[in-house]
């Protein structure tokens, strides 16, 4: 997962040396989640067995980024020293991460708690896989009773806004930079 997390990084695009340490992209935006919530982890194969893709959840944003906050981030805090200035994309992501707390983003509090990542290898995009995947943790925090999901995606990376808007998920008010969407579980 941490592969695929790098190779897909950057917009959608291989993220390799974009970093200094390119293992903090899955730091932040993968194995966080797969640690706190491996049931709500489903991943794609390809026919030789390696995973090829993965989507991955929590329920519950708020109590997630407290977790993140209070438990993961600490964990691993001394190798990404946090920086006193955005002088560079990884000094953005690191002050995002050391930042990161219930309330952050407003979709929670919205009626939208949950929140996914998901990222597929350029040799499973355009066969549906993301949609399954999407679908399958949708049904599960359905059986969940969770009323609702959001994702963020950045703006610049127009495939996956696309990709969001084919499958129905709603565009919510997002601020500069980015494009949320939001669907409802509870209707």
């Amino acid at each position: 997962m941490a592969d695929i997390c790098l190779r897909t990084a950057d917009e959608g695009s291989d993220a390799t040396g974009v970093f200094a340490d390119d293992g903090l992209w899955a730091d932040v935006f993968a194995l966080p989640y797969v640690t706190r919530h491996p049931e709500l982890a489903f991943v794609v194969e390809a026919p030789d067995g390696r995973v090829v893709g993965y989507v991955l959840g929590t329920d519950d944003t708020d109590a997630f980024e407290d977790w993140f906050a209070g438990s993961w981030w600490p964990r691993i805090a001394a190798r990404h020293p946090r920086p006193d200035v955005e002088r560079t994309r990884q000094d953005g992501t690191l002050i995002y991460a050391y930042g990161r707390r219930a309330g952050h983003e407003p979709y929670a509090g919205q009626g939208y708690p949950a929140h996914l990542h998901i990222d597929l290898l350029p040799e499973a995009q355009g066969r549906g896989l993301g949609r399954r995947l999407i679908l399958t943790l949708l049904d599960e925090l359905r059986r969940r009773g969770v009323p609702g999901l959001h994702l963020v995606a950045s703006a610049r990376n127009a495939g996956a806004v696309a990709f969001y808007d084919r499958i129905g998920l709603t565009r919510l008010d997002s601020h500069p930079g980015v494009q949320a969407f939001g669907v409802r579980l509870d209707r």
